[in-house]
């Protein structure tokens, strides 16, 4: 099959400032492991262990954005991991690194946010959309941060009003309504962001892991007040793993139901009371640089498959599914509900998965006039998985959950594919946009998009 007739060119992100992060060596996109990638639907940020540079491909001439967060020196922290945060008027570039730090910088290069989540290396930022209760559509927007055996959550709420503030502050700078901040106090102006945290490491350190959604209570908590979400971990010594997370991160199980069956005694009162009385004593600064405590994980499942290791996870919109890449060439692809491998794709070492979705059944109808003036709705879509085996050198597109296989594109070597992040506050009223695939020519710099419709 011809590319050309299932990907649509969109622009190209050469230009003399990729030379910094190895651009012009055949294969620099992918031969690095320490280049990281993140897109927008206009903008791509590309990092290595020290910078971060901002291109655009649909205006040539548009800036450049150069980002030098600071980093320690004599610890030799370096960058993670990157996501763009976007919501409506605020597009900015969040970055993790080697210490456990989370960094939120906006597209001038001004340091917004600096907070510790925890004392390791974070390895993801995941930025997406949940039901925010099992009975409704309403959605939860949250930002998972991933790391070695320890998962933490961010409201998406929290952030947006946080940057809001500095939107605000930024404006009244502007017409020097308030004095500018201080160094000392760059980034930390704004509020410690509220976050949870869990350990996973039950099963061994995680290489990538998720939250895939509110979940229900356990038996003996139905009627428990607290919020509980699914993980899934993968890593070296449990290809798979799942967790209920809880919100609570002061009792156990066995204190929740003594707490419900046994009246309170008095050293029961008297305890809770010194906890409090030492939350409330604490001193802010004391709480920004030491990482909270741990929320409650239970495991729910593991699987062990010597010596198959998990190495990267992709969730689909809705987090039902998700795809896992192995260290044997393999992929599973997993319903997060029931814990349940469904299907299993053989001989793609070294793949990455994205799932998107297509107008399967539209192709009949998409060379009629008719459909040029039709406004496709969400039901009309079909989820697929888009799989680029770089050793074969294509990109496969598989109709989910059991479907065949759609597309064979051929894809250039030194090429990856990628995807917008999660945009914040989409509204029912809101025009749909359906979830596509980027793919990045390295050696080129031409971007394009999979097509939607199958010609």
């Amino acid at each position: 099959m011809s590319r050309r007739n299932h990907t649509t060119e969109l622009g190209c992100i050469a230009c003399e400032e990729l030379s910094e992060l190895g651009a012009g060596k055949e294969g620099w996109l992918v031969d690095n492991p320490s280049l990281l990638c993140a897109l927008d639907t206009h903008a791509l940020a590309l990092a290595n262990r020290s910078l971060v540079l901002v291109v655009g491909w649909s205006d040539p001439v548009s800036p450049r954005v150069k980002i030098h967060p600071d980093l320690s020196p004599i610890e030799a922290e370096f960058i993670s991991a990157i996501e763009w945060l976007v919501f409506d008027d605020i597009r900015v570039i969040a970055i993790g690194t080697s210490r456990g730090y989370l960094l939120i910088y906006s597209l001038d290069g001004d340091l917004i946010h600096r907070q510790i989540i925890h004392t390791t290396r974070i390895l993801r930022l995941r930025v997406r959309g949940t039901k925010r209760d099992l009975a409704q559509d309403a959605l939860a927007e949250e930002v998972c941060v991933v790391m070695p055996g320890v998962i933490a959550r961010f409201d998406g709420s929290d952030i947006q009003s946080m940057l809001q503030r500095w939107l605000q502050e930024t404006h009244a700078r502007f017409w020097d309504e308030s004095p500018k901040r201080s160094l000392e106090d760059s980034g930390n102006s704004f509020g410690r962001l509220p976050y949870q945290l869990w350990n996973v490491n039950k099963y061994g350190l995680c290489a990538d892991a998720a939250i895939t959604g509110i979940m229900p209570p356990p038996l003996m908590e139905v009627q428990s007040s607290h919020r509980y979400y699914c993980a899934v971990t993968i890593g070296e010594d449990a290809v798979i793993s799942a967790f209920r997370l809880s919100e609570d991160r002061n009792r156990s199980i066995v204190g929740a139901i003594l707490s419900k069956v046994v009246p309170a005694t008095f050293s029961t009162i008297a305890s809770v009371s010194k906890m409090i009385w030492r939350s409330g004593s604490a001193s802010p600064k004391q709480s920004e640089v030491k990482p909270q405590a741990f929320a409650r994980a239970s495991p729910l499942t593991c699987l062990k498959d010597y010596p198959r290791k998990g190495e990267k996870l992709t969730l689909s919109p809705s987090g039902t599914l998700a795809a896992i890449t192995d260290s044997l060439g393999r992929i599973l692809l997993l319903d997060t509900q029931a814990l349940v491998v469904v299907r299993l794709w053989k001989g793609y070492r070294y793949a990455n998965c994205l799932f998107m979705e297509m107008l399967v059944h539209k192709n009949s109808n998409s060379a009629g006039s008719s459909f040029n003036y039709y406004e496709a709705t969400k039901s009309d879509y079909c989820l697929c998985l888009a799989i680029h085996a770089p050793r074969k050198g294509i990109v496969e597109v598989w109709q989910m959950r059991t479907g065949p296989r759609l597309l064979a594109i051929p894809c250039p070597k030194g090429s990856k594919i990628l995807q917008p992040t999660y945009r914040f506050e989409w509204t029912s009223s809101s025009p749909y946009v359906p979830l596509e695939v980027f793919l990045l020519n390295g050696d080129s710099g031409q971007i394009s998009v999979l097509n939607r419709v199958l010609n």
